[in-house]
C-alpha cells in the first residue's frame, strides 16, 4: 500500500467467497453493482492479472448525481482506469485507481486492497483504500464505497 493514510470498510455477506469474487472480478459482476447509487458503469476492458487493467465508464444517471456533476463542472460520464497489482482468487485483490477526473487537481493513484475471509455462513469482506487528496473528497469516497457495498449486498441477497 502507499504511504498515505488508509481507510477500511468491512461487511459480512451470506455468500461464498467465490460469489463475491465473481461479482468483483467479471464484466457482468462489476456492471451489476459498481459505483455509488445514482451511477451506472460500463466495463470497456477487463484483464484480471497483475499488471492488467480494468477500464470503465461511470455515468451519472440519478437526478441528484447529475445536478452535482453539472454544478462541479464535471462531465456526466468519466472514464476510469484500474491497474491490478495482486490477484489471488478468491481471497485477495489489490489495485491502483488513477484519479484524473477532479477539476484543478493533478492526477494521482489510490490503492485499494480487497480481502475475502470465509466465516460461518458467509464471507467477511475487508476493503482498505488510500485517503483522497483532501477531507471533502475522502468523505465522498467513503460515501461512494458505502453505497457500492450496499448495492453489492443487494445483488448477493437477490441471488439467495
Amino acid at each position: 500500500m502507499s504511504d498515505r493514510p488508509q481507510l477500511t470498510l468491512e461487511r459480512t455477506f451470506k455468500a461464498s467467497p467465490e460469489e463475491v469474487w465473481e461479482l468483483w472480478t467479471t464484466r457482468e459482476g462489476i456492471e451489476s453493482w459498481w459505483g455509488p447509487e445514482g451511477f451506472s458503469v460500463e466495463v470497456e476492458t477487463m484483464d484480471l492479472r497483475p499488471g492488467g487493467a480494468l477500464v470503465y465508464a461511470m455515468t451519472a444517471t440519478g437526478t441528484d448525481q447529475i445536478e452535482y456533476m453539472v454544478q462541479a463542472g464535471m462531465p456526466l460520464t468519466t472514464r476510469s482506469r484500474i491497474t491490478f497489482v495482486d490477484v489471488d482468487p478468491p481471497r485477495r485483490l489489490a489495485y491502483k485507481n488513477l484519479v484524473e477526473f477532479i477539476p484543478a487537481v493533478e492526477p494521482y493513484e489510490v490503492e485499494t486492497v480487497v480481502r475475502l475471509e470465509p466465516v460461518d455462513g458467509g464471507v467477511h469482506l475487508v476493503v482498505s483504500f488510500d485517503r483522497m487528496h483532501d477531507e471533502s473528497w475522502t468523505r465522498m469516497a467513503v460515501m461512494g464505497h458505502e453505497s457500492e457495498l450496499g448495492r453489492l449486498e443487494a445483488i448477493l441477497a437477490s441471488r439467495s
